[in-house]
């Protein structure tokens, strides 16, 4: 299936990729990838290392005629967002990507690519290898557990690299240039709750919200997609004087727009009409305003295995008030750069079952303060509901400099190669550029990339004519990097 993708052109890439997602890559198991990184460098002689948090770096001379021109840190993060379809049988500890050709697309069978942020590592992969690709010297830097809270880019000390200017090899769309991104905090509610014996003369039925995009939690949020956890307590809020709560699972990742929940109630006999009523309306009424976003949402019922106990009343009802009243979505969109998004939040996942449950979430922006009004509005919501609420794995955001030397060069190749400008932005997203440059403050930071859509869900695919596009632009800044000063 994977020597479909070895044929693509450009080979150097993709055959880098193909390498690559052979290995397992999960975020907070990347021990298998970082050894093979380790020996890629090894291989080629050049001088590589592993830092104490484990990201790797491998250090390339530059080829001849461009010794006097500045330093480069190329960097990608070698982890992978692990997302699967529910029907999907796939190991992601122990399991290879598989992927296939779709047109003009690269995909995986029914789980994530991992193109997001494998392309720009195989593109760094294919320049160290080389023997022909003209370069300045290179640091070329492997980051570990970007997806999970950047604990690679923050446990990079200060005074390893060496180099002038950072290419951060992690934007999503070839017509953009990165120059700025936003901050984040994952915000955790939990609590614990007093459980009650199932009612007699009910039945246990499993409700069912599937069939969502997902997406990025970040560069997707400004879309309105549907959130599977906001959807399903929509279905518990409308039925929940006829039901009982046993268990409820949705989403499962923090920077994932969550695809699908599920949810197990216990109805008694004499509820049954006003429960299936309920859900079925509600159903109706999102599908209708969601019919041009989300076509394919399900919302199922079906009778399962009895529960034995359920939520107590006061439990269930305030889990419900506390979701419907917590943000979702964009929550501030910046004053300062049109089409930006500020500020948002993900309702990203929620457990409940044996007495616990947890509300997960990821608050994003560009603006520090307005990160922090959005947290305590989360915190407030959640302690009304008898939470208590963490805040954890913080990051900063990466602020634009327009006035950046790299910048200019990359701007004019563009415009020289594609007949047209860049669209220079920042994103709501968390990039490494932000951290990394709290320990490098004076490295001039760019970040692009090829386009890559449906990123952090199993619909992930990458484009190969931009991938073709991106590589010769790639080539053509190495080739123009300034001289040293």
């Amino acid at each position: 299936m994977n020597q479909a993708i070895r044929n693509l052109e450009p080979k150097e890439l993709w055959n880098k990729f193909a390498d690559l997602n052979a290995v397992p890559r999960p975020s907070k198991k990347e021990e298998r990838v970082i050894q093979f990184m380790l020996d890629f460098g090894n291989n080629l002689g050049f001088k590589t290392i592993k830092d104490e948090v484990g990201n790797v770096i491998i250090c390339k001379p530059a080829t001849e005629g461009l010794e006097n021109r500045k330093k480069v840190v190329m960097q990608s993060h070698l982890d992978m967002v692990h997302q699967k379809n529910n029907d999907t049988d796939f190991d992601f500890d122990t399991q290879g990507i598989e992927m296939y050709v779709d047109g003009d697309w690269v995909r995986a069978n029914g789980t994530t690519l991992g193109a997001d942020n494998g392309l720009g590592v195989a593109t760094i992969m294919a320049i160290l290898e080389s023997k022909t690709i003209e370069h300045p010297a290179i640091e070329a830097l492997f980051t570990i557990d970007e997806e999970t809270g950047m604990t690679g880019a923050m446990g990079l000390k200060g005074g390893v690299l060496t180099g002038d200017i950072l290419l951060n090899l992690d934007t999503e769309e070839d017509d953009e240039i990165g120059v700025g991104c936003a901050g984040g905090v994952d915000v955790t509610a939990t609590r614990t709750y007093d459980e009650v014996a199932s009612p007699e003369a009910a039945k246990t039925y499993t409700i069912t919200v599937k069939g969502l995009q997902g997406g990025h939690s970040g560069m997707d949020i400004i879309k309105g997609l549907g959130n599977a956890n906001k959807m399903m307590n929509r279905v518990l809020h409308a039925t929940n004087d006829v039901m009982h709560i046993s268990t409820l699972k949705g989403g499962s990742l923090r920077n994932a727009i969550p695809r699908e929940s599920v949810c197990k109630v216990v109805v008694t006999n004499d509820n049954k009409e006003a429960f299936t009523t309920a859900v079925n309306k509600v159903a109706d009424l999102m599908k209708q305003e969601y019919s041009s976003l989300e076509p394919n949402l399900e919302v199922s019922v079906e009778e399962t295995t009895a529960a034995g106990n359920v939520m107590s009343s006061e439990a269930q009802t305030a889990l419900i008030q506390m979701v419907y009243a917590a943000p979702n979505g964009v929550f501030r969109m910046s004053p300062a750069i049109a089409d930006l998004v500020e500020t948002s939040n993900n309702i990203a996942k929620i457990t409940v079952g044996d007495g616990n449950m947890t509300i997960a979430c990821l608050t994003r922006s560009s603006v520090a303060s307005s990160k922090d009004d959005l947290a305590n509005t989360l915190a407030a919501a959640f302690k009304m509901g008898g939470c208590d609420v963490d805040f954890s794995g913080e990051y900063p955001g990466w602020a634009p400099n327009m006035d950046s030397p790299i910048l200019k060069v990359m701007e004019a190749l563009y415009t020289k190669m594609n007949n047209e400008k860049p669209h220079v932005a920042a994103c709501h997203a968390g990039l490494e550029c932000g951290i990394l440059g709290q320990n490098y403050p004076e490295m001039d930071m760019i970040s692009f990339g090829p386009t890559i859509k449906g990123a952090h869900s199993p619909d992930e695919r990458a484009s190969i004519s931009s991938a073709q596009k991106y590589w010769a632009y790639v080539l053509e800044i190495l080739k123009n990097i300034p001289v040293k000063a």
